[in-house]
């Protein structure tokens, strides 16, 4: 059976959202509730300003990023002001490292997602690791 790739167009940011929304909907239910008070943004790229606070070389060398006050922290840090948790997903990079990789795409986005989700909690690179395990 042949593949008709005439009409094959890499998924845009709705149907990317929606791939990340599916992946975050696999991840084990504890680590999932303990994260739903992060919201979920997908952008084709970080912004400069991103790229230049954490010395990326280009705007493809990030995959994705928490910003805000991670669980761990939330008590030392006042309420008032505080802007939102997100876990913000890179589009475009994703799609170049997955177009390097043997890897598929929706276990690309799941484990950036798991990764970023693990610095909202706090957790260990050990952690995050076990909790890829469990959710594959």
């Amino acid at each position: 059976m042949s593949i008709d790739w005439t009409s094959a167009t890499a998924p845009d940011l709705a149907a990317f959202e929606r791939l990340a929304d599916e992946a975050f909907e696999r991840l084990p239910p504890s680590f999932r509730e303990l994260a739903r008070s992060a919201v979920l943004r997908i952008d084709d790229f970080p912004s400069e300003e991103v790229c230049r606070e954490l010395e990326a070389e280009s705007e493809f060398d990030l995959l994705g990023l928490f910003t805000g006050v991670g669980l761990a922290h939330a008590e030392a840090v006042p309420a008032t002001g505080r802007t939102p948790n997100i876990v913000h997903l890179y589009r475009r990079p994703i799609l170049d490292y997955w177009a390097e990789h043997e890897e598929t795409l929706g276990a690309i986005v799941a484990h950036v997602l798991i990764h970023e989700i693990g610095h909202h909690l706090g957790l260990s690179d050990d952690d995050i690791d076990q909790i890829e395990q469990d959710a594959a």
